[in-house]
């Protein structure tokens, strides 16, 4: 009797368990902090991605989008991490309430597995969604940290007439020569003193400014490469990005 009964509490134990495995997946794809889960599927490529929709949006009101490209800490592929940790700063800054009521729009948050290698695809989710979502392709902006700002470097490089404006968190620019085609983009790139990649992004503030260009450029004294915190209490840093258009 014993025994069949320990058999029985057995095989519950496992099938609870069982249950949990399969629930926490589900759960970690729910809507967190009013970012929803989704997976963009190309070619046999996946892309997931979190979109955070303003609230009680209207058409056919265009709304601007906001492409944030994670750093080393937002890597993985749980759709979770490119909004949680230090990804928080330049993710949930825009979704305050304040910020939301002044200037809704819609925030892209796309995954990385690792280092950011192939961003054509991130373009091509935000094509779908300027199809499903009444987006303003003149008010389109890229913000980037660390290893996601050099893949933000690449894409307005690549596209510059994309974008209205970008941003740029602890990443040192792009190549040589790149400068004369992001010229008239609206730029403000932020760094720390201390950060071993100062003397790049230096450099790439002058050549673009020796192009013409007027990209704003703010520097920590002090600081090193995490200064997330601090950017994104940078006054006017919200404004000045919600008033550029292409």
């Amino acid at each position: 009797m014993c025994l069949r009964y320990k058999s029985r509490m057995n095989r519950l134990v496992l099938l609870i368990l069982a249950i949990i495995c399969v629930a926490l997946p589900a759960m970690s794809q729910e809507p967190v902090d009013g970012f929803a889960a989704r997976v963009y599927n190309q070619g046999g490529v996946t892309l997931r991605y979190r979109l955070f929709i303003p609230p009680k949006y209207k058409k056919p009101k265009p709304y601007p989008l906001i492409l944030w490209l994670h750093g080393a800490g937002g890597s993985g592929a749980d759709n979770l991490r490119q909004i949680q940790g230090d990804q928080v700063p330049g993710t949930h800054l825009w979704t305050t309430p304040d910020n939301v009521a002044r200037h809704p729009a819609f925030i892209l948050v796309p995954q990385s597995e690792g280092r950011w290698s192939d961003v054509q695809i991130v373009l091509n989710v935000i094509d779908a969604l300027k199809t499903a979502f009444p987006i303003d392709p003149n008010r389109i902006y890229v913000l980037g940290q660390s290893i996601g700002g050099a893949a933000a470097w690449e894409l307005v490089k690549s596209h510059p007439r994309t974008f209205a404006a970008a941003v740029f968190v602890s990443s040192a620019g792009t190549g040589p020569g790149s400068a004369k085609s992001i010229s008239a983009l609206p730029i403000w790139a932020f760094h720390g003193s201390n950060d071993p990649r100062i003397l790049e992004i230096q450099k790439m503030i002058e050549d673009i400014r020796g192009e013409g260009g007027h990209p704003r450029y703010t520097e920590y004294s002090g600081m090193g490469h995490d200064i997330w915190d601090r950017v994104f209490r940078e006054p006017g840093l919200v404004g000045w990005l919600f008033a550029q258009h292409r």
